[in-house]
């Protein structure tokens, strides 16, 4: 191993006295590497590369220590791994295989074996990489996917540049061409080192980087020391380059933040054709530099060269050419429209070129990254995070271009040094230095039976899947209520109240149910149509498009002390209570309509809409008119919107339209004995027992009734009811339907 000296650009994050803790304990040392390893998205991508320890444990047949391989879990994560996310595997039946070994036709069938091969009552699922970590002499193998060491393995020059870089550095990395991972691949670097004993560590032309070490923390310095060097030799081309991509064409476009989101619903609902997406924007200095460069167009034709990038980002992302300065933000819609058709009908020939009778079926033919000039990147997947996640692989992989553009010093010739054979150099595709797999080596990963199966795995989707909220009173009673079960129910929240600490609190409870990523928290004013306008961009902003928008948010306002209302709070009443419903449509209907897909919205009136009290014109004269509103809304928004309404009865339990003086003079006019020393939860429970009583159910109506009302007629199993409103009322006889 290299004498291991100070990084210039990763952090040596090994804690000596930590590992110490860990002594005698390889599995946990080697969850502790993994984790440190995965802490720098510049090492490896999230879900990428791979790592693995050769240990001796106790046979549980024998008791006789038996060699075993502990290597990471197929579809684990370095940074967030833990002991039981590790495969365990007898290395003496890995060895066996060989003699199985049918040749690089048949490999796949070799994957049956692993589970043949787990020691123990290990069941974790065994990598496609598994033989690759086996077959290496090293005690400790990392196996990791770095943009720096990408744009050697991706350059047309990689490997006359990778004899520079072990010239220059005192190294013997050594480079092996493109191969698919696998058993063929496992046999191909177990030669390599064979014939290079001194071997450092590999380049996997197009693929990645391999290093070693003889102990869990010599081979985690190798890796980091070996990384931060290729950081250091591709930097330094880089800054006697110039600009990168040949240049900029189109600069940053002003307010860019804004445009993205004014084109998120239509390119979500272009994208969503066969399912639909949540989305990610970045436009951050990266994203810019590349989506507004000459080369952009050639480059994003190529598409990503690492394995682990094209399985998120699909074979190539779709480049929409727009230029800010001159062409309106309607053109850029009207493009996207056509443009994700063309690109489908591309995907879908490109798919039929190399699919086999054995390929698994067509998933999905849309673009999974699109990207823009002046805006730059929007990245598309099941929910925000792997959403996220595919856009900062396709960060990596302008990464990887620009790196491979910083070391090109000449003309391309043949045969490239990422053909195995000379014959295959031809297969490959290149723009400059830059090499992207023959597609026919893209299909065959992107399409891989083995991939397949781990997709498979996936637990089933929730019913809310893939569906954004917006939730307009969230930060209490119905309204949270609303906002947990949907996200129990898998959709992704938008908690908005005029409460904006409230909604804060309740948008961590609903982090806290499924992921923080799925929620996000903004504060709102009914009557406000410039504040309803901003909460739902906000929405667009963070999700990418709306599908449901629920409304549980109104005033009920109480007379002085002279009992009449004032004319402004009677004004105010049907300001918040209806005219703010109809602002809510008018502000968010060309999301719904540039989207393109089946929404919902629920809002919520109230049975004093059909039962008239007195005291009360105001609020049960504004539910009255929102009824009424509920079916005109339904007529000028179908067909792809739905939109309904809950009538709850008094729905006391966390309401906000219920503050403690409410209650007390309620109480006393019904005449219902309570302390003061009693709770305003415990007041709130006589009140509404006392309510209950009038029901012909005879049971209060909570908060959690009512949403699960809301969910219903937001989900899929109202499909075919509109314009009508539900009854929450516990069956109260006046407010039957007339």
């Amino acid at each position: 191993m290299p004498e291991i000296k100070e990084t210039t650009h990763l952090k040596n994050l090994w804690n000596e006295s930590e590992a110490q803790k860990m002594a005698g304990n390889q599995l946990a040392l080697l969850r502790y590497r993994s984790n440190l390893l995965g802490a720098d998205l510049r090492i490896t991508n999230f879900g990428g590369g791979n790592t693995s320890s050769k240990l001796e444990l106790p046979d549980p047949f024998t008791g006789r220590p038996v060699r075993v391989l502990a290597v990471k879990g197929s579809g684990g994560d370095l940074g967030s791994i833990a002991e039981a996310g590790f495969a365990l595997l007898y290395l003496d039946r890995l060895e066996q295989l060989k003699e199985l070994y049918r040749g690089e036709q048949y490999e796949d069938e070799m994957v049956r074996y692993y589970p043949l091969s787990a020691f123990g009552e290990n069941r974790v699922a065994a990598s496609i990489d598994t033989p690759l970590h086996a077959f290496l002499p090293a005690s400790h193998v990392d196996h990791l996917h770095p943009d720096w060491a990408i744009a050697l393995a991706a350059s047309a020059n990689g490997r006359e540049k990778l004899d520079e870089f072990n010239k220059e550095f005192d190294r013997k990395i050594v480079w092996i061409p493109w191969q698919r991972p696998g058993f063929e691949l496992a046999l191909l670097i177990e030669r390599a080192v064979q014939d290079k004993p001194a071997a450092e560590g590999l380049i996997l032309g197009g693929h990645g980087l391999f290093t070693w070490g003889m102990t869990q923390r010599d081979c985690y310095l190798n890796s980091v020391h070996t990384i931060d060097q290729m950081g250091e030799f591709i930097l330094k081309h880089q800054s006697k380059k110039g600009p990168l991509f040949g240049g900029i064409e189109y600069g940053p476009a002003q307010d860019r933040k804004n445009l993205a989101t004014l084109i998120l619903p239509a390119l979500r609902g272009a994208v969503s054709s066969n399912r639909r997406v949540v989305a990610h924007y970045a436009g951050d200095e990266d994203a810019l530099t590349f989506a507004g460069s000459k080369w952009a167009k050639e480059l994003s034709l190529l598409g990503t060269s690492c394995p682990d990038h094209f399985l998120r980002t699909r074979v190539c992302p779709l480049f929409l050419a727009w230029d800010s300065a001159k062409e309106e933000i309607g053109t850029l819609k009207a493009r996207i429209r056509t443009e994700v058709i063309e690109y489908r009908a591309a995907y879908k020939k490109y798919y039929d070129a190399w699919a086999t009778n054995d390929s698994p079926q067509l998933r999905d033919s849309n673009p999974s990254v699109v990207v823009v000039p002046g805006l730059g990147l929007f990245g598309f997947g099941k929910n925000k995070k792997e959403a996220r996640i595919t856009t900062e692989f396709f960060i990596d992989a302008i990464h990887v271009m620009a790196g491979a553009n910083a070391l090109e010093d000449g003309e391309i010739s043949h045969p490239l040094p990422q053909a195995r054979h000379a014959e295959q150099s031809q297969q490959f595709t290149q723009f400059h230095n830059y090499v992207a797999l023959p597609r026919s080596e893209a299909f065959r990963i992107e399409y891989w039976a083995l991939e397949e199966a781990k997709l498979q795995r996936m637990p089933a989707e929730a019913e809310f899947s893939r569906k954004i909220a917006l939730v307009i009173g969230g930060a209490s009673g119905i309204g949270r209520e609303t906002a947990l079960l949907l996200a129990r129910k898998g959709a992704h929240v938008v908690v908005a109240d005029l409460d904006q600490q409230g909604a804060r609190k309740v948008a961590e409870e609903v982090g806290a149910i499924v992921s923080p990523e799925f929620v996000a928290h903004a504060r709102v004013d009914l009557s406000s149509a410039a504040s309803l306008a901003e909460a739902a961009n906000f929405t667009i902003s963070q999700f990418g498009g709306i599908d449901i928008i629920v409304n549980t948010a109104a005033i009920y306002p109480v007379p002085g002390a002279d009992v009449d209302l004032t004319d402004a709070q009677w004004a105010q009443t049907f300001l918040v209570n209806v005219t703010g419903n109809y602002l809510l449509a008018r502000q968010t209907e060309w999301v719904f309509k540039d989207q393109g897909l089946p929404a919902a919205m629920v809002l919520t009136s109230s049975a004093n809409a059909a039962v008239p009290k007195k005291g009360s014109e105001a609020y049960d004269t504004s539910k009255a008119a929102l009824n009424h509103l509920i079916r005109e809304l339904s007529i000028k928004l179908g067909p792809h919107v739905r939109v309904n309404g809950i009538a709850p009865a008094t729905v006391v339990a966390g309401s906000t339209m219920f503050p403690r003086d409410r209650v007390i003079q309620s109480l006393q006019k019904y005449k219902i004995d309570f302390q003061d020393s009693e709770s305003t939860e415990e007041l709130r429970a006589k009140l509404a027992d006392f309510y209950a009583q009038r029901t012909l159910t005879k049971r209060p109506i909570l908060p959690q009734d009512c949403a699960a009302a809301i969910v219903w007629l937001a989900g899929d199993q109202s499909a075919k009811t509109t314009g009508h409103v539900i009854p929450v009322d516990g069956g109260l006889s006046e407010a039957f339907l007339r």
